[in-house]
């Protein structure tokens, strides 16, 4: 792997892109980033062309898992905040 690859998290680790989740007229796509055998929850939350990404320190071992709480945490972050997530 690339530096680069490495650097800016590209590759993913042979993991499957999952598939993005509307919620509340918001779009979810959970991108959890692999960090060694762990995964940290992120995910890129977007709607009329904003986006938002979110990455927590949550570090999950099984990608699915990781997938998961992604879209969990950004479900959590859209019922708080809403369209204040983008500023």
């Amino acid at each position: 792997m690339s530096i680069f690859k490495k650097l800016f998290g590209g590759g993913g680790g042979g993991a499957p892109a999952p598939e993005p989740e509307v919620y509340n007229g918001f779009t979810i796509h959970p991108e959890p980033i692999r960090e060694g055998d762990q995964w940290r929850i992120s995910a890129r939350i977007e709607k009329d062309g904003r986006t938002h990404k979110l990455i927590r320190a949550d570090m999950i071992g099984n990608h699915g898992q990781a997938v998961e709480a992604s879209a969990g945490k950004a479900r959590q972050m859209i019922d708080e905040q809403g369209e204040r997530l983008f500023g």
